[in-house]
C-alpha cells in the first residue's frame, strides 16, 4: 500500500500579498528548433484499474437517476469560467510525480485540476455508494459533487494514487444539489486534509484548490438570505476513495426506512468489489489466505484494526469529524470527507462541531463507539462473503484494541515512554477531568506539559515550585464568564421542563421527540451554570489552582518513576521532551485560522491560505523564534495588526504563538 506517513518540507510557491502567476508559453526553443512544451499534467500516465475491474453504468443518460448493477457512472465535468489557483500543496503533488512550481506556472494547470479540461488518459466518473446517515439507511447516495479522474501507478514514491476533483458539477448522484462547491468549503477541506497528514493522522490528501468566476447561490447561515459565491474545486488524492458505503449498494430493503440499495440482488458484484479491494490494497492478505472465507475475515479484521487506530488518533489531537456516516468511512482507514469538522479549543467531551447534530450522535466522545457501529454495518454489508459469527468475533476485539492505541498515544503525550503502569489510565482520566472542570485549552495544555520538570529521586518540590508549575496550566484555563457561556444550556428552559414532564407521563412519546442523553446533558449544564453564578472569579481561580496542583503532584511522582534505574537521567529527560513535543502539536487548524484564510481569499488575497499551510506543515515546531525566522519579519508585523482587527472569542481562543504568526 502507498506510504501515508508525513514527509517534511515547506511549500514556498506563492509570494506574500497578491498571488502572481507566470504564464509560460506552450512553445519553447531548443537546439533542434521549435519544440512543443507539454503541460506536466499531460505527461501523467493513467492506469484506471477500478473502471476495468468493477462494473460501469452502461447508461449515458444525463441527470439524476437510480444506478443499478454498477459501481461507477461516466460523467462529463462542467468547465469553470476563468479557473485559477488559490493554493497548492507541494507535498501532495509530489505523490503524483509533479513539481508544484511547474504546475502553478502551467497555464493549463487550473483547467486540468478543476476538471474544466480533461487530461489525456483521464476517464471522469462518479462512484455509486449508499450509507447510513445519522443511524438511518439513506439508500443511494454516491459522488454528488466529486468526480474520479483516474489512477496513477507510481514507483517513487511507490503506490497507486486516485485523483478526484470535488465540485466539478452534476453527476447521477447529485440528488437536489448542483454538484458545485464554493471557496469556503474547498479551503477548509484543502487545509484540513494536509493538516491531518502533518499531524501523522491517516488521511486523504489535497493537492490544490482552484476558484473561478463561475458562481452559485448559497444560503450560508440558512437564514433565507442566500448570496452568490465563487465555484471552487479541490483536487483530492488517495489510494482509493472506496468506503464502507460502497458495499451497501447491495442492501435489502431496510426494516426502518424501507429503502434498499440500488444493486440489491447483484451479489456477484459484491464479490467482485471485495476481490478488487483485497487484491489491490491488501495484497499481503490475498497472498497469505488461499481460503476465501479466511481471507475475508482477515480483511475485515485489518479494516477494524485501522479504524480503531484512526479514531484513537483523532481523540488524541482533539479532532471531531462531525459526520461519521458509513459513507464517510474509508475502507483503508483514512480520514475521509472533511465537512463540518472541528478541532476542540476548550476540552469538552461533549464537543459537537456539526450544527445539525442536535442529539450529539457524532460528538467527540461518541466517535469511538460510532466507528464501532459503522464497522458492524460494514460487516452486515459484506455478508454472506463474511460470515456473521466470524465478524462478531472480530468485533469483540475492537474495544480493547482502541484502548490500547489510545493509551499508547496518550502515554507519549504525557512523556511516559519507558514504563507502562496500570495507574496510567487513571492519571490520563484525571487529567482530562481537570481540563474539563477548568475549561482548559486542549492543544495548549498538552503542549505545556513538557515544561513540567521531571524530578530526580533526590529532588523535592517546594510549595513555591509547585505554584509556578501550576501557573503554567492556569494560563490555559477559562475565566468565569467563559465557563458560564460554555455551560449555558442550548435548550429553552420551558422546553426542557416540558420534556422532563413528558418523560414521566408519556415515555413513548418522549422517545419519539427527544432522548434521555440529551436531557441529561442539558441538566448537567444547568447544574454547572448554577454553581458558577454563585462563584466569584477569585474563588474560581483558587479552585482551578487547587485542582491543577493536585494533578501535577501525582504526575510528577509518575515521572519520577520513569527515571528509576536509568543511568543517564538527563538523556531520559531530554528524550521525554522530544517525544512529548512530537506528540503534542503547537498548532492545529482551529476554526478561526481557517475562517481568516477564507475571508482573505474571498477578498482576493490567496496568500493567506498558502501561509497557513506552511504553518500547518510544522505542527510541532520547536520554538517560536524558529517559526518567526521561517515566516519572516514582515509576516510577523501583519499578524499583530490582523490579531488586533480580529478579536477571537473564547470558543476559538488562539494560542499565544498563533497570534505571533501570520495566520490570525
Amino acid at each position: 500500500m502507498a506510504y501515508l506517513g508525513p514527509r517534511l518540507g515547506a511549500s514556498r510557491i506563492f509570494s506574500h500579498g497578491a498571488t502572481v502567476f507566470r504564464l509560460l508559453g506552450t512553445f519553447g526553443m531548443d537546439g533542434m528548433g521549435l519544440a512543443t512544451s507539454r503541460s506536466p499534467l499531460e505527461r501523467l500516465e493513467f492506469d484506471n484499474a477500478v473502471l476495468r475491474k468493477l462494473p460501469l453504468d452502461p447508461s449515458e443518460e444525463s441527470g439524476v437517476r437510480l444506478v443499478k448493477g454498477a459501481c461507477f457512472s461516466r460523467v462529463t465535468p462542467q468547465p469553470l469560467n476563468n479557473p485559477r489557483f488559490v493554493a497548492v500543496s507541494r507535498e501532495a503533488l509530489a505523490l503524483l510525480g509533479l513539481d508544484a512550481d511547474q504546475v502553478v506556472n502551467d497555464p493549463l494547470g487550473p483547467q486540468y485540476l478543476s476538471g474544466s479540461k480533461v487530461m489525456p488518459g483521464s476517464e471522469p466518473a462518479a462512484h455509486c455508494y449508499c450509507g447510513h446517515q445519522f443511524g438511518q439507511f439513506a439508500g443511494q447516495l454516491g459522488d454528488g459533487a466529486a468526480c474520479y479522474l483516474g489512477e496513477l501507478l507510481r514507483e517513487n514514491p511507490s503506490g497507486r494514487w486516485e485523483l478526484q476533483v470535488k465540485g466539478a458539477g452534476l453527476t447521477p448522484y447529485s440528488r437536489q444539489a448542483d454538484g458545485r462547491k464554493v471557496l469556503r468549503s474547498s479551503i477548509r477541506e484543502f487545509l484540513c486534509s494536509e493538516a491531518m497528514f502533518f499531524l501523522g493522522v491517516p488521511t486523504t490528501r489535497a493537492g490544490s484548490v482552484v476558484t473561478s468566476d463561475s458562481r452559485v447561490l448559497r444560503d450560508v447561515h440558512y437564514s433565507g438570505h442566500p448570496r452568490h459565491e465563487r465555484c471552487s474545486v479541490v483536487l483530492r488524492i488517495a489510494p482509493t476513495f472506496l468506503r464502507f458505503g460502497s458495499f451497501e449498494i447491495f442492501k435489502r430493503a431496510d426494516e426502518f426506512t424501507g429503502r434498499q440499495g440500488p444493486s440489491y440482488g447483484h451479489d456477484e458484484i459484491r464479490g467482485q468489489m471485495l476481490d478488487y479491494v483485497i487484491e489491490m490494497f491488501y495484497p499481503e492478505i490475498q497472498q497469505n489466505h488461499p481460503d476465501r472465507v479466511e481471507r475475508n475475515v482477515a480483511f475485515f479484521r485489518e479494516v477494524m484494526h485501522r479504524t480503531a487506530r484512526l479514531v484513537a488518533q483523532w481523540q488524541c489531537v482533539g479532532f471531531c469529524h462531525g459526520v461519521l456516516n458509513t459513507d464517510n468511512m474509508s475502507i483503508l482507514g483514512l480520514t475521509l470527507d472533511y465537512g463540518p469538522y472541528g478541532f476542540m479549543d476548550r476540552f469538552d467531551p461533549d464537543f459537537i462541531c456539526n450544527a445539525s447534530d442536535s442529539s450529539g450522535r457524532y460528538s467527540y466522545q461518541a466517535q469511538p463507539a460510532i466507528c464501532r457501529w459503522n464497522l458492524l454495518k460494514l460487516a452486515e454489508a459484506l455478508a454472506p462473503e463474511l460470515p456473521a459469527e466470524r465478524a462478531e468475533a472480530v468485533m469483540d476485539e475492537y474495544l480493547d484494541l482502541f484502548n490500547r492505541f489510545y493509551l499508547e498515544n496518550m502515554r507519549k503525550k504525557l512523556g511516559l515512554f519507558i514504563k507502562e503502569e496500570p495507574e496510567d489510565e487513571m492519571l490520563i482520566t484525571e487529567l482530562l477531568q481537570t481540563m474539563h472542570n477548568t475549561g482548559a485549552d486542549f492543544t495548549n495544555t498538552f503542549r505545556s506539559l513538557s515544561l513540567i520538570c521531571c524530578p530526580t529521586e533526590a529532588e523535592t518540590e517546594g510549595e513555591e515550585d509547585l505554584r509556578r508549575t501550576a501557573d503554567l496550566l492556569l494560563h490555559q484555563c477559562a475565566s468565569l464568564e467563559e465557563l458560564k457561556a460554555a455551560n449555558k444550556p442550548t435548550m429553552d428552559p420551558r422546553e426542557l421542563a416540558m420534556l422532563l414532564s413528558l418523560a414521566q407521563s408519556n415515555p413513548s412519546l418522549f422517545q419519539m421527540i427527544s432522548d434521555r442523553v440529551t436531557i441529561a446533558r442539558q441538566l448537567d449544564k444547568l447544574g454547572k451554570l448554577k454553581d458558577l453564578t454563585e462563584t466569584s472569579q477569585e474563588e474560581l481561580r483558587a479552585k482551578q489552582a487547587e485542582e491543577w496542583t493536585s494533578w501535577i503532584t501525582r504526575y510528577r511522582k509518575r515521572l519520577a518513576r520513569e527515571l528509576e534505574g536509568q543511568s543517564d537521567e538527563q538523556a531520559v529527560k531530554e528524550e521525554r521532551v522530544r517525544v512529548m513535543n512530537s506528540a503534542n502539536p503547537r498548532v492545529v487548524l482551529r476554526n478561526y485560522i481557517a475562517q481568516n484564510a477564507i475571508e482573505a481569499a474571498e477578498n482576493g488575497d490567496f496568500s493567506e491560505v498558502q501561509r497557513v499551510l506552511r504553518v500547518l506543515e510544522k505542527p510541532g515546531h520547536g520554538t517560536t523564534a524558529q517559526m518567526e525566522r521561517d515566516e519572516g519579519e514582515e509576516q510577523q508585523q501583519q499578524a499583530s495588526s490582523s490579531a488586533a482587527r480580529n478579536p477571537v472569542p473564547y470558543d476559538s481562543k488562539p494560542p499565544a504563538w498563533a497570534q505571533e504568526l501570520c495566520v490570525t
